[in-house]
């Protein structure tokens, strides 16, 4: 009875599973016509994407045009070829389209190419299409404009590419026309001294060349003398004579020399071969006298071109690299005249393109007196060193000399890379300008100490501070150092005998009394960590790395020169002229005008009271027999002075250090009618008799000014 009715139980839930199936399933167009809806939607998206897609990639023929143009201002002119139509590469190669293009857009000096298109900028479905624009770029000549237009084809890609001929140069340029740039060379303005003197002016040079044919047969030991004698290695005149151009009647330049050089040049000529022709050239006629003061000129480099770019320099130009030559080159240069002309075949004229007229350089006229430069050259010629005159009224520099100095000559007549490496390492520096740096003044600084002192009331001129001996120090807080000084004179301890006998302790005791915050005001005052106004880069002087004065100890070395104080020379005698200009400081200055009367720099710097005092004591430095710038004594002329040794060392103990010597002199009557003040140093006196060796220097150098 059970499995009957497990039997019907499951019959009957079969038949009823059977029968909800049946409901379930669903009529075949129900699921049908969602599938057919979705179908329809994709491909409408697809349809739609296509179209976008191929509208999206339909070419612009503006956008070939200006890819063209960029590649050109890259001189990419590879990439450039490969815009051009099938046809065009069909009608030149590669190699040819680039040296056209590049010879002629380089010959020209183009740069900053630019074009301008029509406002139209879309999508063409045209084979062949033709896009007007104008175009505008910068030349050796000036600025070139003109309208144009490309003619562009599509390729099989369906991307727009160029017809190309010269006429997309410019648009009168045929291919068998050339581009002809012709200069007109334009003169360097000249440099002069006050009195009209040359200091650099265009001359004339030999230039020593070889004629190849007039040689001899084995012309080895020939090459060998030359190279000897010029300063070249054979290699380079070998390397010259087998140059592509070289026919056995060609004339090959290897060097210029000056005109005054006879004795090479007579050498040169006994060789077979040699040619010596005049040049023009730029010449230095005081030579290493005034090398650092007038710089020199050189070709310009691709630094140069990018800097100075639309200032109407080419590559041929010359530029000012250093000295006068530097700082005036804005009056100094020359623009060379220029013509860009388009010429037939039969070198016919078919159009100028541009014309810019040639522009001499002016001539510039400086406050320098050339032999009063000769003579401190001479002086200093054989140490390291730099000297520096002025008038201390006008403010008028007289001469600038850094010693050992560089002939600028050697540049212009050419100078071999031995020479070079020569005078960049040796151990003086020859290339080095010592007068636009710094350095520690030493004794010459008491002066300026005395001058803050005295207008502060900090020292007080008659008051002896009494004798401490040879060595002093201001408590034990200053542990093993003491501020030394070398003369004992006695017990009268003012601020004359100071100054004449050059007592380091008084000035280190007078510069605790005055204070550092009175000295960093004063120092200020005066133009230190400040830019000189100057004609030529000067470094500015400075008392300490961090604009303070840190200690005690430093604030009294700072007093007798020492401590941290760097001090420029053209500075220290606009420093000094305030003793002949009633406090005041005279501005230095180098370019000349005829009547200047001089400008003040810093006004009242010290009350005239304070700097006629500090000037009759030094006036005694020199006219006092026991002063230590005695010797610089000059009959009939009033002089104030002072010496100077600073002292450069690793320590109070070290006794390896150097010895900087200095003099400074100026005259001190108001009545005198050419004033001069002068400054000398030596880097090294320590085994030459100290500061006097300078003195000696710059006595002579004061005494031959006034004919002695």
């Amino acid at each position: 009875m059970e499995s009957c009715f497990r039997q019907e139980v499951l019959t009957m839930t079969r038949k009823q599973y059977l029968k909800k199936k049946k409901k379930r399933a669903p009529h075949p167009r129900r699921w049908l016509i969602p599938l057919i809806i979705i179908l329809a939607v994709l491909l409408c998206a697809g349809i739609s994407f296509f179209v976008w897609w191929m509208l999206s990639r339909r070419p612009v023929p503006e956008d070939t045009v200006k890819e063209y143009f960029s590649l050109l201002n890259d001189g990419k002119y590879d990439e450039m070829y490969g815009l051009l139509s099938d046809s065009s590469q069909d009608s030149i190669s590669e190699e040819d389209f680039t040296a056209r293009n590049q010879n002629i857009y380089e010959g020209i000096d183009a740069s900053d190419i630019k074009i301008t298109l029509p406002d139209k900028d879309s999508a063409s479905s045209k084979k062949t299409e033709t896009v007007t624009y104008s175009t505008s770029m910068d030349t050796s000549a000036g600025t070139v404009t003109f309208d144009n237009q490309m003619t562009l084809e599509k390729n099989s890609d369906g991307d727009y590419r160029i017809n190309w001929d010269s006429t997309l140069i410019f648009p009168s340029l045929q291919d068998d026309y050339k581009v002809r740039v012709e200069t007109e060379t334009a003169e360097r303005g000249s440099i002069y001294d006050r009195n009209g003197t040359a200091l650099a002016i265009q001359g004339t040079v030999s230039e020593v060349g070889l004629v190849p044919g007039k040689m001899n047969a084995d012309p080895e030991a020939d090459i060998a003398k030359i190279a000897e004698l010029l300063g070249l290695s054979a290699e380079d005149i070998t390397d010259s004579l087998n140059a592509s151009y070289v026919q056995d009647d060609t004339f090959v330049p290897l060097k210029q020399i000056s005109k005054d050089d006879s004795e090479t040049e007579a050498q040169l000529l006994q060789i077979p071969g040699i040619l010596i022709n005049d040049a023009e050239a730029r010449v230095y006629p005081l030579g290493a006298a005034a090398g650092h003061l007038t710089g020199y000129i050189q070709h310009v480099t691709a630094e140069d071109l990018e800097e100075k770019q639309g200032q109407g320099y080419h590559a041929n130009s010359m530029i000012g690299k250093s000295g006068l030559e530097l700082a005036c080159e804005e009056q100094l240069r020359a623009v060379d005249g220029s013509s860009i002309i388009i010429v037939d075949e039969d070198g016919n004229t078919v159009e100028t393109l541009a014309s810019q007229e040639a522009q001499n350089g002016q001539d510039v006229y400086v406050t320098i007196d050339a032999s009063l430069q000769q003579s401190a050259y001479e002086q200093f010629a054989s140490d390291p060193g730099t000297a520096a005159a002025m008038n201390p009224k006008t403010g008028e520099v007289l001469a600038l000399v850094s010693t050992p100095g560089y002939d600028p000559n050697e540049f212009i007549m050419g100078m071999s890379d031995e020479r070079w490496n020569e005078l960049s390492s040796a151990e003086d520096t020859p290339l080095s300008n010592r007068f636009q740096s710094t350095w520690v003044p030493g004794s010459t600084f008491k002066a300026l100490t005395a001058a803050i002192g005295v207008d502060s009331g900090a020292i007080d001129p008659e008051q002896n501070l009494g004798y401490v001996g040879l060595s002093w120090q201001k408590d034990a807080s200053w542990g093993n150092y003491y501020v030394t000084t070398l003369t004992d004179y006695g017990d009268q301890v003012n601020l004359e005998n100071a100054l004449v006998y050059s007592d380091n302790i008084y000035f280190a005791r007078a510069a605790l009394n005055i204070g550092a915050d009175t000295m960093i005001s004063k120092f200020k005052a005066m133009g230190f960590n400040e830019e000189i106004p100057f004609e030529l880069s000067l470094s500015a002087s400075t008392y300490d790395d961090d604009d303070k004065i840190d200690s005690d100890i430093q604030l009294a070395d700072t007093g007798y020169g020492q401590g941290q104080l760097l001090v420029n020379p053209v500075h220290l005698l606009s420093m000094y002229s305030m003793f002949v200009n009633n406090g005041s400081m005279i501005q230095p200055v180098l370019a000349y005008q005829e009547g200047y009367t001089g400008q003040i720099w810093k006004e009242q710097v010290v009350s005239a009271a304070a700097a006629e005092t500090v000037k009759n004591d030094l006036i005694q430095v020199i006219e006092n027999p026991s002063g230590t710038g005695a010797s610089a004594k000059i009959d009939g002329v009033t002089l104030l002075g002072k010496t100077g040794t600073a002292e450069i060392k690793e320590s109070q103990d070290d006794t390896d250090g150097i010895e900087r010597g200095w003099f400074i002199c100026e005259t001190a009557d108001d009545s005198t009618a050419t004033p001069i003040a002068v400054v000398g140093m030596v880097e090294d006196v320590k085994d030459k008799g100290g500061s006097s060796y300078v003195t000696q220097k710059v006595r002579n150098i004061t005494a031959g000014y006034f004919g002695q």
